[in-house]
């Protein structure tokens, strides 16, 4: 078989990752090789982010780089898949003549097909049809083969909680828990290659099973991954507040693999604009989630999603985000200012505020969590910590790098064989995005 190649950019979320993984999968089945160089492909390919203006804004400044290379050549295949995708469909064909071939969230396993289909005919074609159940149900991705010490798992996909500012549910379909012997049998398989750490996913991994007759709680997923030989740890992501239950909030305490780190994003302290944002929980709820989680879990670190001038904001729930965030004191924040979202009931709501109040607000909120961020690394100066070593560290020959419980990058001397093993690290300096160390005798 003649090779080709292509050249794939990602944006987004861990779905997004998971899905470009499959695609590279998917087109070394028909002959096509990844490359890092998009003017030396035969087929270049974006996988997109609808979830903010910015994402948008970005893949479509992308997007327009690859025209001048579809001028130099025309039998180049340019194709463009993930949320953007799904949401404009064949519009994007309309939009772009330069592009061949459009595919949707739930349309990935065609790629190869319509690839060809491109190449064979030069029609340009678009699958952003959404699947019935059963069928999306055949298709969960299973990701074995590659040599990684850390792997993502997808456990579900969609989303059935329509957050007033939120086009997952429109993008991304509604909510399916993937069966849950499928997901071990893959854990156990990826256990036996050498993955050391199994991160689940999916939109909103605490209500996993509760839609599917007979499956397993996420909770007693949870324990069956702990009890998985050769698996020293655990992570998932992205966790709904509303759905955090007492006993999720326990396995922080009992199962030993589970790292003490969980991303839980409040988008806003204020009950007015949680309400508005149909986000399900109050701020008293989510405060008596963090403090059962550090009652539980003394050690456990928490990150969080913010939300900056949602329609409606006051000063007043500014304020309250702000205290918010003094109170929880995260390890790091993802903040956004808000842009609205085709097909969400918050495109319609008021602002109170313009856009330079609201750039103005969040500088605060960012010079508030930095300090607070700093903090909270500088006293790990002097702790030692265990570390999954990942493998070679940018800081150049000899050095290692790894994540600590916490979701931390530690950079440390150390010779190759350790990746894959845990060890100790001394830390000995604090940076903003990373910690560095120094090996304890191993």
């Amino acid at each position: 078989m003649h090779t080709k190649s292509f050249y794939l950019e990602t944006f987004g979320c861990q779905m997004n990752v998971v899905d470009s993984e499959r695609i590279v999968d998917l087109l070394a089945g028909i002959g096509y090789q990844q490359i890092e160089e998009a003017e030396q492909a035969d087929l270049v390919l974006l996988n997109t982010c609808a979830v903010r203006d910015k994402a948008v804004r970005k893949a479509y400044g992308h997007l327009g780089n690859f025209k001048p290379l579809k001028e130099r050549n025309p039998a180049l295949i340019v194709g463009m898949g993930g949320c953007i995708a799904q949401q404009e469909g064949k519009q994007l064909l309309q939009q772009f003549p330069y592009l061949d071939l459009v595919f949707g969230t739930h349309n990935v396993h065609r790629l190869p097909e319509m690839v060809q289909q491109v190449a064979d005919s030069r029609v340009r074609c678009e699958e952003t049809e959404f699947l019935d159940r059963e069928t999306r149900l055949q298709l969960f991705p299973s990701r074995t083969g590659q040599e990684a010490f850390t792997r993502f798992v997808t456990i579900m996909q969609g989303c059935d909680n329509f957050c007033s500012y939120c086009v997952v549910p429109y993008v991304r379909g509604r909510e399916i828990s993937r069966p849950s012997g499928e997901i071990l049998a893959e854990i156990r398989e990826l256990a036996e290659q050498g993955v050391r750490e199994i991160t689940l996913i999916g939109q909103n991994v605490n209500s996993y099973g509760t839609k599917e007759e007979g499956e397993l709680s996420f909770p007693e997923l949870l324990e069956k991954v702990n009890n998985i030989d050769g698996v020293d740890r655990i992570r998932f992501t992205t966790s709904h507040p509303k759905d955090l239950s007492d006993e999720l909030i326990h396995c922080f305490g009992r199962l030993e693999k589970l790292c003490k780190h969980l991303h839980l994003p409040v988008q806003c302290g204020s009950d007015n604009i949680l309400k508005a944002m149909n986000r399900g929980y109050t701020r008293e709820r989510y405060l008596e989630i963090v403090c059962r989680l550090q009652q539980v879990c003394p050690d456990i670190r928490l990150s969080t999603d913010i939300i900056v001038g949602f329609p409606g904001e006051t000063e007043d729930d500014f304020a309250e985000t702000m205290s918010l965030l003094e109170m929880v004191r995260y390890t790091e924040i993802y903040s956004f200012i808000y842009s609205p979202r085709r097909g969400t009931t918050a495109a319609d709501m008021k602002d109170e505020f313009t856009a330079k109040v609201k750039q103005v607000h969040f500088n605060r909120m960012l010079e508030l969590q930095q300090e607070i961020s700093r903090q909270l690394w500088e006293a790990d100066v002097g702790t030692v910590q265990e570390v999954l070593v990942e493998g070679e560290s940018k800081l150049g020959e000899g050095q290692l790098f790894g994540r600590s419980t916490w979701n931390r990058i530690v950079n440390f001397s150390g010779p190759a064989e350790l990746a894959g093993r845990l060890v100790s690290v001394n830390i000995t300096k604090a940076f903003r995005n990373s910690l560095l160390g120094e090996l304890v005798e191993h």
